[in-house]
């Protein structure tokens, strides 16, 4: 009888807050939403990776065999987080002729409009290799945001994991751009400057007054809803150098624009990344107030063997940002793959703490 008792209030509390998703005094750690991985990602170029494959005996390129439709058609389709990878271009032109297409005719142009010969961020997923992108530039991407956002005024919140992209050479010998305190400077620029602070939800804004970022979180002192409408939140996507790099001489991320994937315990803590949705401890950390990012499926691995396994645990873990490349069936394979929350949405109440006032 409470089991029966405890569902009719979730399904309850599940209907109301559709209805009133944008006015709700519910915190924005106490929703779960479902979003993409590597938003832009276009397909690879078909004639590419067909000699690729050939030469590839592990078959591990079988994972790049994805793609997605346009963010606007994503963020049409209720979807409210997004993943962007991002690549400094000081200079311009780094990227722009990718040797990939030395192996393999194109079938279509690639820049023809030539902007990647431009100075400024690239969106892509792997130089030379896996560089279809529908937004070339970084700044493209965050002006297809504040447009699709200025046309839904009040919006449910959209999160954006940002993925900082550099490294050692790759086989084709590109040699990604090193991130510096001057990049990560121009990035928080970049965002600010487009979409404006009005569109934003910050570190600053969470800290409010408590003495750290952590403090304020574990507080409860995330924006309600009503006060996060119509605003994005970005996440830095990276555990180690570059987020180290990013939080330097800015305790509790004072003045940053982007939230980072600090571990439990650091005055930073806010955001965290657990990858694997079967990580015993993420309902502890959501209890506690941080905000979670999980994966519901990876590497086409789960869709091939239309495995929900993953994302069952994703959605019963309460991590609020749970990630997929199939929230449609694939176009590659044959598989009915796709996940969505039980009424077909993409945003419910938070199983895990989604109740608590």
């Amino acid at each position: 009888m409470k089991s029966i008792t405890l569902l009719t209030a979730f399904l309850s509390a599940a209907a109301v807050f559709q209805a009133n998703a944008q006015n709700d005094t519910q915190h924005l750690n106490k929703i779960q939403v479902i979003g993409s991985h590597n938003s832009y990602k276009n397909a690879i170029e078909p004639a590419l990776l067909k000699v690729l494959m050939a030469k590839d005996s592990t078959h591990s390129l079988r994972g790049l065999e994805y793609e997605h439709i346009s963010i606007t058609d994503q963020l049409n389709m209720g979807l409210h987080n997004l993943e962007i990878d991002v690549y400094a271009d000081s200079k311009g032109g780094k990227y722009a002729h990718p040797k990939g297409l030395e192996l393999a005719k194109p079938d279509r142009a690639y820049d023809p409009q030539g902007v990647m010969h431009q100075p400024g961020f690239k969106v892509l997923h792997i130089p030379d290799i896996d560089f279809r992108s529908s937004s070339l530039t970084f700044e493209a991407c965050l002006q297809t945001l504040q447009k699709w956002s200025d046309a839904h005024p009040g919006h449910v919140p959209v999160f954006i994991t940002l993925e900082p992209k550099d490294g050692s050479a790759n086989r084709f010998g590109t040699q990604p751009e090193k991130f510096t305190p001057k990049l990560f400077k121009e990035l928080d620029g970049v965002i600010r400057r487009v979409l404006g602070s009005d569109k934003l939800i910050v570190p600053d804004d969470v800290r409010g007054n408590y003495a750290t970022l952590e403090a304020a979180v574990l507080a409860g002192n995330w924006p309600t809803m009503a006060q996060a409408k119509g605003k994005f939140l970005f996440i830095l996507d990276d555990s180690n150098e570059k987020r180290d790099l990013y939080k330097k001489g800015h305790p509790s991320l004072k003045g940053r624009t982007v939230f980072i994937n600090a571990e439990p315990g650091t005055p930073e803590a806010a955001t965290l990344f657990r990858n694997d949705p079967e990580d015993s401890t993420i309902p502890g950390l959501v209890k506690k107030g941080y905000i979670i990012r999980t994966r519901a499926d990876a590497n086409t691995e789960e869709a091939r063997a239309n495995d929900y396994t993953h994302f069952k645990a994703a959605q019963n873990s309460g991590a609020q940002i749970i990630t997929t490349d199939y929230y449609q069936p694939s176009t590659f394979f044959n598989s009915p793959y796709h996940v969505k929350f039980d009424d077909a949405t993409y945003v419910r109440p938070n199983p895990v703490n989604g109740s608590e006032q």
